[in-house]
């Protein structure tokens, strides 16, 4: 018995959902704000995996540093990606991914 309760296969599958709702909600929607909000729900999926693995194997705090680093990347693109989608939305109105090709310029 972990410090789980034996139930990481839970934790599992409860990520898996989280990974997969943020997934398609990347890949189906067109805006570019939705598309940032499932980039961090896949990044908290990974988080929430990487604590539960660490409570159950808890000799070393590997697990916990990881999740730390992915919450220090998540929010700098967070702030990166609102900068620049409040960028394209001075230019164009808009915050629909598809005529992102406009910031080429």
């Amino acid at each position: 018995m972990n410090a789980l309760g034996g139930f990481v296969e839970h934790y599992v599958l409860l990520a898996s959902v989280l990974f997969t709702i943020g997934a398609v909600g990347f890949v189906a929607r067109r805006n570019a704000l939705v598309q940032l909000m499932s980039i961090e729900l896949m990044l908290n999926a990974v988080n929430l995996l990487l604590v539960a693995y660490n409570r159950a194997h808890g000799e070393v705090m590997t697990g916990q540093l990881f999740a730390f680093f992915i919450i220090a990347v998540a929010a700098a693109e967070a702030a990166v990606g609102l900068a620049i989608l409040l960028a394209f939305y001075r230019l164009n109105a808009s915050v629909h991914s598809d005529e992102a090709d406009a910031l080429k310029h």
